[in-house]
């Protein structure tokens, strides 16, 4: 089976037209060979392919017929990438779990919500007429003038 077909049958890319694209950026191996989409993918061979900044190494223990099930995946692929990968991968998204670096751009509606429940609403409850609020009336005004 073509390489290209495999990676696509084993559920390693969503569609084939993916698949073959990652192989002409030099992205997938047999062995230490980088490889063309149309090489001959046998039993026991070692593919190396880069997907997401990490490097995956995937031993075929068997070759399907077509496109299979991700249930059935394990039958025909064993996963021996190396255990760094993985733990890079989990780094790499908790760094980017970060929200928004502290006064960096204008507040979004999330932030202008968080800020207006940690002022509350009294403040405008306590002050609903402006002459009290300043402390004067509007008829001592018009009586001096």
């Amino acid at each position: 089976m073509r390489i290209d077909k495999f990676l696509w049958s084993i559920r390693f890319y969503k569609t084939r037209t993916v698949s073959a694209e990652e192989i002409k950026k030099n992205r997938v191996a047999i062995g230490d060979a980088v490889v063309k989409s149309s090489k001959e993918v046998k039993e026991g061979d070692v593919i190396k392919v880069r997907k997401n900044q990490i490097d995956y190494k995937i031993k075929v223990l068997q070759i399907p017929k077509s496109r299979i099930g991700a249930k059935l995946v394990p039958l025909h692929i064993k996963d021996v990438t190396d255990k760094e990968q993985y733990e890079l991968l989990k780094l790499r998204k908790a760094s980017q779990d970060y929200y928004r670096i502290k006064g960096e751009g204008r507040p979004t509606k999330k932030d202008r919500r968080e800020m207006d429940d940690y002022v509350g609403n009294d403040i405008a409850a306590d002050f609903t007429d402006w002459d009290d609020f300043f402390g004067e009336s509007g008829d001592s005004e018009e009586e001096g003038s």
